[in-house]
């Protein structure tokens, strides 16, 4: 998928490029970019950032990345810290559109970025996460390209704490298996009578729209063809759909074009939240592929309630499904 977060070593990773959080000197520090200067060579890349420096904050440079699986190391400047209104999120947002400008420029189709200026450097990390990945994302607008974003630990990684509030109580309410067995729960509380009753109302709640077949077509129409009338019947093109869905342009052709493919839950399920379809039409498209939502697992809880609450950013859900160590939307 062209945007992911991993729990990764950066220096690990095989990718064209990765990216060190740099002193404007480019001198070898301490945490990541220690670890890239040691796992590259120290000697080596020392020398190629000597011949570099100095750069101003928010810039970027590229030097080989010799010892690394990456062919590339491109360093960036990112801001101190100081209060927030000195220009801060400007120059951290140029730190990694320049790095990402650096990529393109080598022909890397692929690179890697720690979480720039939240170490040392005293970024707020919800802030800096925030930064990230708006920037990318706007980036990826016009650009095919594999980006990762690498999280040593979960440390230095944090959502914002309203955000993740609401999830937090979407999921003790609607997950099954972090309360009593649900029927159960409600005989307990209503009465055995009156449990059916409120999950009667849950199921009209849930079941297909009237009138839904007319826009979807019917019943045994297959996932693709499915697809496309959604598209066409949400004013949206196909470039537009596979970006907001985190999709790789080939897969999506793939699923587009494939007679009788059907694609992974994670991936119909970014489709869904590209065409920002309402819970009946998710359900009905993931059945499509053989797939449906569950309130017994954690992962299909936290997509419920981005739809249900019509947040259809997927950077935004990735970071949560990420939080709650969950595999990712795209493809």
């Amino acid at each position: 998928m062209p945007f992911t977060i991993v729990r990764q070593d950066i220096t690990k990773m095989k990718v064209d490029a990765i990216v060190n959080a740099a002193n404007t000197a480019l001198k070898m520090g301490g945490g990541v970019s220690g670890a890239i200067f040691k796992a590259a060579g120290e000697a080596e890349l020392q020398a190629a950032c000597d011949a570099l420096a100095p750069i101003e904050t928010g810039e970027a440079v590229i030097t080989p990345g010799y010892k690394l699986p990456a062919k590339y190391v491109i360093h960036t400047a990112g801001p101190v810290y100081r209060d927030g209104k000195s220009g801060e999120r400007a120059l951290l947002r140029a730190s990694y559109l320049n790095s990402l400008k650096r990529a393109v420029e080598n022909n890397c189709k692929s690179v890697a970025f720690p979480l720039i200026s939240s170490g040392i450097y005293s970024y707020p990390k919800n802030e800096a996460l925030q930064v990230a990945t708006s920037t990318i994302k706007g980036f990826l607008d016009n650009h095919d390209m594999d980006v990762f974003l690498a999280v040593f630990d979960k440390a230095s990684f944090v959502i914002g704490k309203e955000l993740f509030g609401a999830v937090e109580s979407y999921i003790d309410e609607h997950y099954v298996e972090r309360n009593l067995d649900m029927r159960r729960r409600r005989d307990l509380e209503f009465g055995p009578l009156n449990s059916r009753l409120v999950m009667a109302s849950y199921e009209r709640a849930t079941a297909p729209a009237p009138g839904l077949e007319d826009l979807v077509g019917n019943l045994d129409e297959p996932f693709s063809d499915t697809l496309l009338r959604l598209i066409d019947a949400k004013g949206k093109t196909d470039v537009e759909v596979y970006k907001r869905a985190n999709l790789d342009r080939k897969l999506f052709s793939k699923i587009r074009t494939g007679k009788g493919y059907m694609p992974s839950k994670r991936t119909a399920i970014a489709l869904a939240v590209a065409l920002e379809l309402s819970l009946r039409e998710t359900n009905d498209l993931l059945g499509r592929a053989g797939f449906a939502l569950s309130h017994s697992q954690m992962f299909d809880v936290i997509v419920e309630y981005f739809i249900v609450n019509r947040k259809y950013d997927i950077y935004e859900i990735n970071e949560v499904l990420f939080e709650y160590d969950q595999p990712l939307l795209g493809g």
